[in-house]
């Protein structure tokens, strides 16, 4: 019997693939993109023009309208998809540091996001290592009361096998442990500031939390180990609720259209730089990919959708807004597959959420590399979490998007920071995110039968609890089963 089973899935997976006559539309899609990508260009005026895009700001707005109306210009049916949601955006921030009241010196720091909309405390500081559950568990009391130093990352010289959380489970474990403020220390050489969410939910936070840079936050770790060390924090920011827009461009089924596919990336980005790298290279593929979509005049039996998620950055706020929607016009079951581009850069293969993609992955990935050897068509299974595609995957739904690739220019470390400019963008490897995620996008959307479904709730439990995914969630109170 499991031979005939593992034969039947053998036939099945060829018996699709022999439907999958797809090398010649990739070959027009390579040579349409390699000739005609606007991209790089559109992504160059934006950043010029325009500047970063945080969600809620006239920037933002901006951002919005531009991504509209460049889709439409490329003749896609395209709408906006508005929400309300309450949002966030920094105001004033002061940290000053010393051994106590009278000798606090000013220290260049930034407030993560969903911190209070004021803060003004002064208190002890203490050392909270990696800011995982065990780092406080030997002497939780200690921690009350008193502002948590963390590391963002994995410290050096940390036991081989150590685990880390985001920066918002890390300042969520914090409060838990009755911590009055977090001081996060990055992990980026000369004094390079991160910014980004300290909250689970998108809500605000309890206590204030700001990063300081790595020398300064190596430095003041020091101090700690032989004299006692105090912190001040003052900040003003604002919260409410704030109007936003996805971006979704439409391209109707043939066959199938009401089985959907869902292409999309954030166009917000944080507004400490022109978010070039998180994430214009993703959102402005993604719109790429509509125009190469459109040019080609390219037909699928499944429906496709380019969306521009907005407010990702404060929380996943635009990707929830499409779930919630989709929910109220009882459609969501319609989508079928979700592909994601947050800072994809220059793809090397695939990945995806579930592993039974494989077969189908790297098949279409072998006709892509008969166009160019530089894709090696590597194929990754494996689930995360802080990004658009997380509120599909917890709805049981497929992701999946590039893999391989490296970031340009050496622009990993800028993420979230003031140096996330265009200069690091590098037109080439934004092309091939193009190119080879549009292949991708149309093999998936034509293909006879996609080999996985969604999950059942029982299905999605297990597989979640399968990818170390139940504490990050639980922390996050997404965990929603017993």
């Amino acid at each position: 019997m499991k031979y005939f089973f593992s034969t039947a899935l053998i036939c099945s997976v060829l018996f699709a693939n022999a439907q999958d006559q797809f090398g010649n539309v990739f070959s027009k899609i390579n040579a349409d993109v390699q000739q005609n990508s606007k991209a790089y260009q559109t992504l160059k005026h934006e950043t010029e023009t325009i500047g970063h895009r945080l969600t809620g700001s006239a920037n933002g707005a901006k951002a919005e309208q531009y991504a509209y109306d460049l889709l439409k210009s490329y003749g896609c049916d395209v709408k906006f998809q508005p929400f309300e949601v309450e949002s966030w955006a920094r105001k004033t921030v002061d940290v000053s540091i010393g051994t106590d009241k009278n000798s606090l010196t000013k220290v260049k720091a930034v407030t993560l996001a969903h911190s209070p909309v004021s803060a003004n405390i002064t208190g002890d500081i203490v050392d909270a290592g990696n800011g995982m559950e065990v780092d406080y568990q030997t002497n939780p009391a200690k921690f009350k009361g008193k502002i948590a130093l963390i590391y963002l990352g994995v410290l050096p010289g940390s036991p081989a096998g150590t685990k880390s959380l985001h920066r918002s489970e890390k300042t969520a474990i914090a409060t838990k442990y009755g911590a009055t403020g977090v001081i996060i220390i990055n992990t980026v050489k000369n004094g390079v500031l991160l910014t980004g969410t300290a909250s689970v939910t998108g809500k605000l936070i309890p206590i204030p939390a700001v990063c300081i840079g790595l020398e300064d936050g190596m430095a003041l770790k020091e101090k700690l180990k032989s004299q006692a060390q105090m912190a001040h924090i003052g900040m003003t920011n604002f919260s409410g609720l704030i109007k936003a827009r996805n971006v979704v461009a439409t391209f109707k089924g043939t066959e199938l259209p009401k089985d959907k596919i869902v292409v999309g990336g954030h166009l917000d980005s944080w507004d400490l730089s022109t978010g070039a790298i998180d994430n214009g290279i993703g959102s402005f593929a993604v719109m790429d990919m509509a125009r190469t979509f459109k040019k080609l005049n390219l037909k699928t039996k499944r429906t496709v959708e380019f969306v521009l998620f907005m407010g990702e950055e404060q929380g996943l706020l635009g990707s929830k807004a499409y779930i919630n929607q989709s929910k109220k016009d009882k459609n969501l079951d319609q989508v079928k597959f979700m592909l994601n581009y947050d800072m994809t850069n220059d793809p090397k293969g695939f990945s995806t959420s579930r592993a039974e993609m494989k077969e189908l992955f790297t098949a279409w990935g072998a006709d892509i590399v008969k166009i160019d050897t530089g894709f090696k068509n590597l194929f990754n299974a494996g689930a995360g979490l802080h990004s658009d595609h997380q509120p599909f995957m917890l709805e049981g739904i497929p992701t999946g998007g590039g893999a391989g690739g490296k970031l340009p220019n050496n622009s990993g470390p800028f993420y979230h920071s003031d140096g996330d400019s265009f200069k690091l963008v590098d037109e080439q490897g934004l092309k091939n995110t193009v190119r080879y995620s549009a292949m991708l996008t149309y093999a998936l959307a034509n293909t006879p039968k996609i080999p996985v479904g969604v999950q059942s709730e029982e299905e999605l439990k297990t597989f979640l609890e399968s990818q170390n995914l139940k504490e990050p969630l639980t922390i996050a109170g997404e965990w929603r089963w017993k």
